[in-house]
């Protein structure tokens, strides 16, 4: 299906758009940039504008100025109103499929969304954050610069995110701290009671071994998760 693009929108040079994507009223997509199909990006939302970073170029992409690395993203987001997502400064910052951005969230230069994360209203995460796939972070939570979100992690509101925030946990406050695993998630996911509780271990940092009878994809993503390496 065409594309419907608001004739109020700009689009400007070096953007990529797929098919079946709806762009509303204001909005201001910079380049360079590549969207893939059946995306829904609400009024007034900017996406592809420079990095909030003091050494970075401040282009006017409305204009057809383009530079940098630019914005990805995937398939089937939805970005509501006020939405604003930054280019990267050393790498694309990148959404993956199925994520929902409500609105007035920011999405800051060099960050990742995997797929099927749910950022809320007025969340803010600034630079180089990685938001593993799943997890759904609170009304309002701030996320400090480089800090990596696990899988499935449920981040109340209000919080202040300063450090990693395990796969599969609950975590919240100001500073954010674990309190508990994410039960409904990983229920969501195929787990039993006795594999939830075998996993416990794992998740709150007990245990360095993943236990228990996982589903196929869960046990993969948590073992990418356990690879993941120091954080920079």
């Amino acid at each position: 299906m065409a594309n419907r693009i608001h004739q109020t929108a700009i689009i400007g040079a070096e953007v990529e758009l797929g098919d079946d994507n709806v762009v509303g009223p204001y909005t201001v997509i910079a380049g360079p940039a590549r969207i893939g199909d059946g995306n829904y990006i609400g009024p007034h939302v900017s996406i592809g504008g420079p990095a909030e970073y003091l050494g970075a170029e401040h282009l006017a992409g409305w204009d057809g100025e383009t530079g940098g690395p630019g914005v990805v993203i995937g398939d089937r987001n939805r970005i509501r109103e006020f939405v604003t997502v930054n280019q990267g400064v050393t790498e694309p910052t990148t959404i993956g499929d199925d994520c929902y951005l409500m609105g007035r969230a920011h999405v800051a230069h060099d960050c990742r969304l995997d797929d099927g994360v749910i950022v809320t209203s007025a969340v803010q995460i600034a630079g180089h954050c990685h938001v593993w796939s799943g997890a759904n972070l609170g009304l309002g939570t701030v996320v400090h610069q480089r800090v990596r979100i696990g899988p499935g992690a449920m981040v109340g509101m209000g919080s202040a995110v300063r450090k990693e925030v395990g796969a599969f946990t609950i975590t919240v406050g100001n500073p954010a701290r674990t309190t508990g695993v994410n039960t409904i998630g990983l229920q969501r996911r195929g787990c039993s009671e006795e594999s939830i509780a075998a996993l416990t271990g794992f998740l709150t940092g007990k245990d360095t071994a993943i236990a228990g009878d996982l589903p196929e994809e869960l046990a993969g993503l948590l073992k990418a998760w356990a690879a993941r390496g120091p954080q920079h």
